[in-house]
């Protein structure tokens, strides 16, 4: 007798979601992630990637790569707290540390990790968490796997986040104030500054997650802090190595004691192969770069401001974005993804966002420009924009001089 699957409810979900046209096959990319790339044997513009600062193919980070391979070998073989913690690795979080201005850093395998490693760490079932609606997924699953008590406050509303932690006042337990710094799939930046004054005024943890703020904001990409002048002011930083840095990876910034902490009772850092050596130093070498390099951030705004401006004059509404996340509002998830397809029929990749990464009837498309596209290149991209959404029925307005 033949055994039933017992996964097959699963594909009756996955043909749901074809009926409903919110299916998505993962696209292959074919060679370096690049402003233009080939993906399923296509060249299309890339506008789809985190790549802002075009480290991902820089000579640079693939001679450091190929030289920590030669030196160290392709992986280490441990966890960092038995065998696996190399003197690059040491030397990354030192590096960091330096350039967040804080005494202490822990490199985790990804962001997510991080987010959900540190807030899961020090939070207990007694404990409080104060947490932006739109906050990434890692910190949502951070806040549930802590057991602390989850008060969400409506996006970026400064008096709903004092209005959560004043009925907190004189309850027992810690609190943890939390936001992003750019938000994912808006691009608009947090409140910070707000948001610090509140933390002290109740006595809470401030906990930023900096991942796509890493590079993008601050001195030299220093991120959301620098960016508003708050250093020693926010007790946790999280940032990525993942997107502007170019590589792979997350980190936690702090004090001594509370990155020591990590290191004993993070439990992604515990039970997770340390970073391949080649990952690691070429994470050091786009530090180098981002050091010694700053114009690459002065070109990514310069193409974020023409591309922002252009898009209005053709009238997309782009949201609340403040960042290179520039969202193209369309509506419903099915319409969204055919947008999608058919620009990149078309010869450029943005990628359809629907539910349940954001809300119902908000989808849209993210494009994220880079520091190096050229300028032929977005105003290609534009133009494709604007001759598909008419033809899909998404534009209509009037574009204005």
């Amino acid at each position: 007798m033949s055994r039933l699957d017992p996964l097959a409810y699963l594909g009756d979900q996955i043909n749901e979601f074809r009926v409903k046209g919110t299916y998505q096959r993962l696209r292959e990319l074919h060679g370096p992630c690049e402003p233009i790339s080939h993906f399923d044997g296509k060249e299309v513009i890339n506008l789809a990637s985190n790549n802002y600062l075009g480290l991902a193919n820089h000579p640079k980070l693939k001679e450091a790569a190929i030289e920590a391979i030669r030196q160290y070998g392709a992986g280490t073989g441990a966890v960092r707290t038995i065998s696996g913690t190399l003197d690059i690795h040491m030397e990354l979080e030192r590096r960091i540390a330096a350039f967040k201005h804080v005494e202490a850093c822990v490199v985790f395998q990804s962001g997510f990790t991080a987010n959900a490693g540190a807030v899961s760490a020090i939070l207990g079932k007694d404990d409080h968490i104060i947490s932006d609606a739109l906050n990434h997924a890692s910190i949502i699953d951070g806040c549930r796997l802590s057991r602390a008590k989850i008060h969400v406050f409506p996006h970026a509303d400064v008096a709903g986040a004092e209005a959560k932690l004043a009925a907190l006042d004189g309850v027992p337990g810690r609190k943890l104030l939390i936001t992003d710094g750019v938000f994912s799939m808006d691009g608009d930046i947090g409140p910070l500054p707000a948001l610090v004054e509140l933390a002290e005024k109740y006595d809470a943890i401030m906990m930023i997650d900096d991942a796509h703020s890493s590079g993008v904001l601050g001195r030299n990409g220093r991120g959301t802090v620098d960016h508003f002048g708050l250093h020693g002011r926010v007790d946790i930083q999280v940032g990525t190595l993942s997107k502007a840095i170019g590589v792979l990876g997350g980190y936690v910034c702090g004090t001594k004691d509370f990155i020591d902490y990590l290191c004993h009772r993070a439990r992604p850092f515990l039970f997770s192969t340390s970073h391949p050596p080649a990952v690691t130093a070429a994470c050091l070498a786009a530090f180098d770069i981002l050091e010694a390099e700053p114009e690459r951030i002065e070109t990514l705004w310069a193409n974020t401001r023409y591309f922002k401006e252009e898009l209005a004059k053709l009238g997309f509404d782009t949201g609340r974005s403040q960042t290179p996340i520039t969202p193209i509002m369309v509506g419903e998830a099915a319409e969204a993804h055919a947008f999608s397809n058919a620009l990149f029929d078309e010869g450029l990749f943005a990628t359809g966002i629907g539910f349940p990464t954001v809300p119902e009837g908000k989808a849209r498309i993210r494009t994220i420009v880079t520091a190096t596209h050229t300028r032929e290149q977005l105003d290609r991209a534009l133009e494709i924009l604007a001759r598909v959404a008419k033809r899909q029925g998404i534009l209509t307005a009037t574009p204005r001089p």
